[in-house]
């Protein structure tokens, strides 16, 4: 097949197939028997496992937790009006929701050619294991979700996932020797926290440079750091008595710190190689927090570079403010991704064409699945074909390496 030249020396076909799209964040319910089949016995006592409790609820145990599946994580094919946070048990989920072959099923289905897929009962980027009381142990069960991941749910259907790994958060060496084995296996991409510092983390402005292993690895590999929206194990809060509902609607928004954050951080100075994803965070926001973030450099720079503290301002792990350029370092380093956001497609000159990935959410309750396709394509149906293509799956096989399989013969439903 002919291909076209595009932007940034990728190709497209010469023929786009707008009927498929590659979604950067959906989750995986954890198979009961993902630990125990992957440790010693000796050790499938205390791996993460299932237990039925004295009231018929399935519960993980783990650590000296016992942790119940929220609803909301496994809402696919019900109605909205039978959401419900309510522990549910394996046997009334979609099977998708835990079976990569039954996903791939529920993927054809809403036109999904390929999937990343971030983990629950670990939480979005590795926290169980970090809070462990025996991390020696924890980075066992780390690794065995890495293999898991790698080998069982990518490797059931080549072409159909995108492998996202776990760090051991704990000790950057370490999780910088995972990147590496990972990347052996195929990994191009790992999770990571949107905010460390509420989980008692370094920032990654840190003056010891705590995270330096992890982002040269990261640098080295071409691994991208993936930060979903909740990855700081916070509940965002407006006020202590704001309605629940509010802060649901404004959560998403923590997002544009994580991004300003690495803006204005000496990151993409020092790892040129590092790029960012930030996931569930939608993307209308970005035109102005950069244009802010331009204003805010050409006006206060001057007395931050003579060193003046304002208020608890160390200025430590800070860019280099002189040749910092927000939209060039937004552009070559920071992704965007959405599931269904009007404001953020009418704003795509300001963002870039280049710089926005979609996603479905697949099996949460933000989920467009069934109609992920159809809700992509009639939010970009304006856009020149090949910018529509870039969306819908072209940025991310380029930012993840990623060649995906080919589309099922029998076009999705």
């Amino acid at each position: 097949m002919t291909t076209l030249e595009t932007p940034r020396g990728t190709t497209a076909p010469a023929a786009l197939d707008l009927d498929w799209l590659i979604s950067v964040d959906d989750h995986i319910l954890e198979p009961p028997n993902l630990w125990i089949d992957r440790v010693a016995a000796k050790d499938r006592d205390r791996a993460p496992h299932m237990e039925t409790d004295a009231n018929g609820r399935e519960m993980w145990v783990y650590d000296g937790k016992r942790l119940p599946t929220s609803g909301l994580s496994a809402v696919a094919g019900k109605s909205k009006e039978e959401f419900s946070p309510e522990p549910l048990p394996y046997s009334e989920m979609r099977p998708g929701c835990y079976d990569a072959k039954a996903r791939v099923e529920d993927m054809d289905r809403a036109g999904i050619l390929a999937s990343l897929c971030f983990p629950t009962l670990p939480r979005f980027c590795g926290q169980l294991f970090m809070e462990a009381s025996d991390r020696e142990f924890g980075l066992v069960c780390l690794k065995a979700y890495n293999d898991w991941l790698i080998e069982d749910w990518c490797g059931s259907a080549p072409g159909r996932y995108i492998p996202l790994v776990l760090i051991p958060l704990w000790d950057p060496k370490l999780a910088a020797a995972e990147l590496e084995r990972c990347a052996g296996l195929g990994a191009t991409t790992f999770a990571f926290s949107e905010n460390p510092a509420p989980l008692g983390l370094p920032t990654i402005h840190d003056k010891d440079r705590y995270w330096d292993p992890v982002m040269a690895a990261a640098n080295e590999l071409n691994m991208v750091v993936s930060m979903h929206v909740g990855s700081s194990s916070q509940v965002p809060k407006i006020a202590p008595d704001a309605p629940f509902m509010a802060n649901l609607t404004w959560g998403a928004m923590r997002t544009s710190g994580t991004m300003l954050s690495w803006l204005f951080s000496d990151m993409f100075q020092r790892y040129p190689n590092v790029k960012i994803a930030l996931s569930e965070g939608e993307i209308g926001w970005m035109p102005y927090y950069l244009e802010r973030a331009e204003q805010v450099l050409d006006k206060q720079r001057h007395w931050v570079k003579k060193g003046a503290r304002f208020q608890d301002h160390a200025g430590g792990g800070s860019a280099d403010l002189d040749t910092l350029d927000i939209r060039k370092s937004f552009r070559e380093h920071v992704f965007g991704c959405f599931i269904d956001d009007e404001h953020g497609i009418a704003s795509i000159d300001a963002i870039g064409e280049d710089n926005i990935m979609c996603e479905t959410d697949y099996p949460h309750s933000d989920s467009t699945w069934p109609d992920c396709i159809g809700v992509v394509r009639r939010r970009i149906a304006h856009l020149p074909e090949q910018t529509q293509y870039k969306l819908l799956r072209g940025n991310a096989e380029r930012l993840y390496r990623f060649t995906p399989a080919q589309p099922p013969a029998r076009p999705h439903a």
